[in-house]
């Protein structure tokens, strides 16, 4: 490896707002790889490690959520700084290499036959055919002669819809009547029903690639006043991005660093753990976490309301508990009080602290136990997903605390571990609420309750050469690893991402 750094890359690196040593150590974390997680067990209903709400609970912590809340702040936080090219990656392909003629249409191009035949479904239809004939061109003539790949680069090019770089929060998803709704706008709606502050404001913090804010402002300066006023409701929405020191160093096969024609380093942004940055610099008491394209119309959205209510009351619920015990350790608590205490964190929080011998030890590991920020996390039965799930693993302060594990993160060469993950039940859709105060008000310092060793690295090819980029723990992985975590399971009905353009299809995403 190289022998440090010359004075022009101290100086890209100090502009960046790291450090040589913050570069050094992700340097060293590719020479030495991350560590895989250790999981005891998947957390299934049968094993307690996932909570079946009953009608009954749903009810109580429904009411709970409604009589808490009232003092406190809420905020609705939407990771959508993607753009929507990986939605269109089969159009793409086939507008590449279709030139009019398909020897088998429906075996080449299965997914695009689909979008073809169900183009007047989408809610972009309109705009699509209106784009088109501001070019003099007609939807139909090009349609019935076979013309797919101009009707597809209208759709997708910048010079025209520019579908295929826009975020997905501003395509149009869903169709009322002769209206399509945005993502951007559907969370609006979601968060009138559940994430209300007392005073009618609603506030929703969308993270955003630099070149995207713009179009964002424009969005919402566009349907604001529409939804204040059809929901009686003040909108406060605000918008951050990724911060550029959480960007990590790429490296060759070698571990040394790679430059651009011009001699500089380079830098890729860090994945959404970079996020927990974001989510820090949020000063609500209640903040609920959602993907941006995990959105349905209004016919739909009503278990979803539902369950987020839920999911907050019960938080809020053991959040106070968890505060009254903070409060009752500060001073000088009997045997049959930590005994009381102890129980609470082993029976509802599922885990377990190290037991000392003598009283205060005792109150300090479990103050310092329940000194940490919390969050319960929506779990939707597996249905073959990619991505992450709810386990017992350990952790670098508890033993056997529950964790969202990536698949990355697990060494599937080692049988017992290959066998736990194939009996996991659930699959982490993105439902998160999360309580990131402390008893007294203040926010806890997110950064602190981050895991280090559960990075993620990733290769890509590139020419010739193999570059090697590091993603910082994952926002509901190790970056949360250190929190107070608990799991419930949710319905299917509330887990309808769009990842591909045909999603838009099922009947979840079309009008009632």
């Amino acid at each position: 490896m190289q022998k440090g750094f010359s004075k022009k890359d101290l100086q890209q690196i100090a502009s960046m707002g790291l450090t040589e040593e913050a570069v050094e150590q992700q340097i060293e974390n590719f020479r030495k790889g991350f560590p895989k997680t250790k999981l005891r067990e998947a957390a299934t209903v049968e094993n307690g490690g996932i909570i079946r709400l009953s009608d009954k609970e749903i009810t109580h912590y429904t009411n709970v959520y409604k009589k808490l809340s009232k003092s406190k702040r809420i905020m609705k936080f939407v990771p959508a700084s993607g753009a929507a090219t990986r939605m269109f990656k089969d159009l793409y392909a086939f507008s590449s290499t279709y030139f009019g003629v398909a020897h088998n249409f429906e075996k080449e191009f299965p997914t695009v036959k689909e979008f073809l035949q169900h183009i007047r479904s989408f809610a972009f239809f309109e705009e699509l055919k209106e784009c088109m004939e501001k070019s003099h061109l007609d939807f139909g003539d090009y349609m019935d002669r076979g013309d797919f790949t101009t009707v597809i680069n209208y759709l997708l090019k910048e010079q025209y819809m520019g579908y295929g770089s826009l975020p997905k929060a501003l395509l149009k998803f869903h169709r009322y009547g002769d209206t399509p709704r945005t993502p951007l706008e559907e969370h609006i709606v979601e968060g009138a029903e559940y994430a209300r502050n007392n005073d009618g404001t609603v506030n929703i913090h969308f993270t955003v690639s630099p070149e995207h804010r713009p179009l964002f402002r424009k969005k919402v300066a566009e349907v604001k006043s529409l939804y204040e006023s059809k929901y009686n409701i003040k909108l406060n929405i605000t918008f951050s991005e990724q911060k550029h020191y959480t960007d990590t160093i790429a490296v060759d096969e070698y571990n040394e660093p790679v430059r651009d024609e011009n001699g500089n380093l380079t830098f890729r942004p860090g994945g959404h753990g970079a996020l927990i940055e974001n989510l820090h610099e949020c000063k609500s008491d209640v903040i609920f976490i959602k993907n941006i394209d995990n959105v349905v119309p209004d016919w739909m959205k009503h278990t979803t309301i539902v369950y987020k209510k839920a999911l907050a009351g019960m938080m809020l619920e053991l959040q106070a508990r968890m505060f009254e015990y903070i409060e009752e350790l500060k001073g000088n608590p009997t045997e049959k009080k930590l005994a009381e205490i102890e129980k609470f964190i082993t029976e509802k929080l599922h885990f377990t602290v190290k037991h000392h011998e003598s009283l205060k030890q005792r109150a300090e590991a479990l103050r310092k136990a329940l000194y940490r920020p919390i969050r319960i996390c929506g779990m939707v039965k597996n249905q073959g997903e990619p991505g992450g799930g709810p386990f017992f693993a350990k952790s670098s302060e508890r033993a056997d605390s529950l964790q969202i594990v990536e698949t990355a993160q697990i060494n599937r060469k080692e049988e017992s571990q290959e066998a736990i993950l194939s009996s996991a039940t659930h699959f982490n859709p993105v439902d998160l609420v999360c309580g990131t105060k402390d008893y007294r008000g203040n926010r806890y310092d997110l950064k602190r309750y981050i895991d280090p060793a559960t990075g993620f690295i990733s290769k890509k090819t590139k020419g010739a050469l193999t570059v090697k980029s590091q993603e910082l723990p994952g926002l509901w992985n190790g970056a949360m690893s250190e929190w107070i975590t608990l799991f419930v399971e949710v319905p299917l009905a509330t887990f309808n991402p769009v990842k591909t353009v045909n999603d838009l299809l099922r009947k979840e995403h079309l009008e009632a």
